[in-house]
Order: C-alpha cells, then structure tokens, then sequence
C-alpha cells in the first residue's frame, strides 16, 4: 500500500486581520489543468526536435575539442532531462499524480539536475567567452586539466536536486482531495527548493553580468568583433535564459513571503494573482528549454549551414524513396 501523506498546513490558508480565511484556488487550478498540459505538450515536441538536432550536428560536424562546443553539447542534454519531466507535470496537472511515490521522487531528481545544470553551463560558457576575450593567452580552451570542468557541473547539480529528491511525496489535493499531486511535503520543504532556485539564478545573473560587462569593454576598446563571433550566439543564449526564467523567479520568491506571513501578500485577491502570473511565467520559463536550439539557427552560421546540409540530405533521400517507388509502381 502506497504511503500518502498530508501536508501539516494548508498552503492556500490565508491570515487577514486575524481570521483564518480559505481562499478557494478551484478555477485558478481548474484554469491550470487545461492550458499547462496544452502548452507543455508543444514545449515537450519542440525542445526534442531542436535539442536532438542539436546533438546529431555536434556529433556529425562539429569538434568537441572545444570547450564551447562541449558546453552546447552538454546544455543540450541539460534540456533534454529538463523536459523529460514536463509529461509527467501534465498528467498531474490533468488527472492528478497516479505514478506513485518512487517516480515522483525520481522525476523531481532528474527534472532539477536539468535545471540546475542547465544554468551551470550557461555559465561555464560565459565564463569561457570571457576568458578568451580578456585574457587571450589563457589555456582554457586547449589544457586538458580543465576537462573535469563539466564533469564537476553535473555532480554540483545532482547535489543541488537532493532536495528535491528528499523532499518530493504523494500528498492529496487540498481542493480536491481525490486527486493525488506529487509535491513538496512540508513548509520547509517548498522555501528550501524555492530558495535554492532563487540562489542558483542570482548566482547566475551575477556572473554571467559581470563577465559581459568586461567582454564588452574589452571588445569595444579594441575593436576586434570579427574575432570573438562566439560571443553573440551566447550573448543571445543568456539574454534568453535571464527574460525566460527571471519573472518565475521573482513570483516563487513572493510566494515564499506570504509563506512567513507577510499581510500584503496574504490577501486572497493578491494570492489569486499571484497563481495566474506563476501560470504565465511558469509557461515562459519552461520554454526555455526549446528556445536555445532556435538562437543556435538563426543567430549561428556554421549551425545554421549544419542543419541546411542535414535538412537537403533528408529531403533528397526522401525524393529518390519516392522515385524509386513511383519506378517500382510503374513496371
């Protein structure tokens, strides 16, 4: 018999001026339910089409000799975990968690290694741009001691996700109690993930700002744009990642207020809001994962020629099926 457990407060029980008031979340999960398996389904066919791709270009025609190469390659497999996950939110959205306790539990793991490790390299790929352009006489893209470089991102990014592998259980809806949901079992267990999401993402945007800050001064002072054409693809890929995940972050953030009880945020009207726009950012960040192949297209020219030649080889065989079938008809 599977364990379930209850949570020990009710999250959607708001304090205001003293009275314990329920604000009911049933259209705004109602809401939910139809648009998050919508969207994520979309989400879930385009980061595999463009992802994979990605992959059979850096396996067909690329070097991964180069750190930036190995980076693209490595933040696509981050992607790929990353939506692995997606599915399995859809049908919890949709018809509630019916996978039982041990999947929750291992799709929350691989889902945040996805996501931490994706900002990881994102920010190895950004630190590597900048050590080429302001230090150009570094070793860091041809010395082999900084091949553990990746292998260190992933065991930090397993690490980071041991919350919510820890803290991941089967608990009854609080509006539907029928329904089963794969979530945070405790308080402590939701600020801990929120706050580390939040971590690795200022983190982040830390990093990643200051090593643009000196790219850009470096560049600029000595007029040498032609020889850093890198710099635009992950300049792009950056820019994306911190408009794609920034709002999310900021809302998950606000919701954690109201979890110390914050009475500007305790208010069912602000609550409610606070739901739809996490349903809203939560769509924009959870696209990230499809967005990065579509900058490698269009703002990179040798991936952009890669998937031409990929492209025109797969039509022209299809073309000769067709013709040798239409041959085959005839006679």
């Amino acid at each position: 018999m599977e364990q379930i457990t209850t949570p020990t407060n009710e999250y959607n029980t708001d304090y205001v001026n003293g009275q314990s008031d329920f604000c009911s979340r049933e259209y705004v999960a109602r809401v939910g339910s139809i648009a998050i398996p919508i969207f994520f389904t979309i989400v879930v066919i385009l980061s595999l089409i463009g992802n994979v791709m990605v992959l059979v270009i850096l396996a067909l025609y690329e070097s991964l000799k180069s750190f930036t190469n190995l980076f693209i390659l490595n933040l696509a497999v981050s992607d790929l975990m990353f939506t692995l996950g997606l599915p399995f939110w859809a049908c919890d959205y949709t018809w509630g968690w019916i996978f039982g306790d041990a999947v929750c539990k291992g799709v929350n793991f691989v889902f945040f290694i996805g996501f931490y490790s994706s900002i990881l390299f994102l920010m190895l790929m950004t630190i590597q741009r900048y050590v080429a352009v302001v230090y150009p006489l570094s070793d860091w893209e041809t010395c082999q001691k900084f091949t553990f470089v990746p292998v260190l991102a992933w065991v930090v990014s397993a690490a980071a996700a041991i919350p919510a592998l820890m803290q991941s259980s089967v608990m009854s809806d609080l509006d539907d109690p029928t329904l089963l949901r794969c979530e945070p079992n405790s308080e402590s267990g939701i600020l801990v993930l929120t706050y580390l999401q939040n971590f690795f993402f200022v983190s982040a945007f830390v990093v990643m700002g200051f090593c643009y800050i000196r790219i850009l001064q470096t560049v600029f002072g000595i007029q040498a744009q032609r020889r850093h054409r890198n710099i635009k693809l992950i300049f792009c890929i950056v820019v994306v990642f911190f408009v794609s995940w920034a709002p999310y972050n900021v809302v998950i953030f606000l919701q954690s207020l109201s979890r110390h009880g914050i009475e500007a945020l305790l208010d069912c009207n602000v609550s409610d809001h606070l739901d739809y726009a996490l349903y809203v950012f939560k769509f924009l960040a959870f696209s990230h994962c499809c967005l990065n192949p579509v900058f490698y297209a269009f703002v990179d020219v040798k991936f952009r020629n890669h998937l031409k030649m990929i492209l025109q080889k797969v039509f022209q065989r299809q073309r000769d099926t067709d013709h040798d079938q239409q041959r085959i008809t005839a006679v």
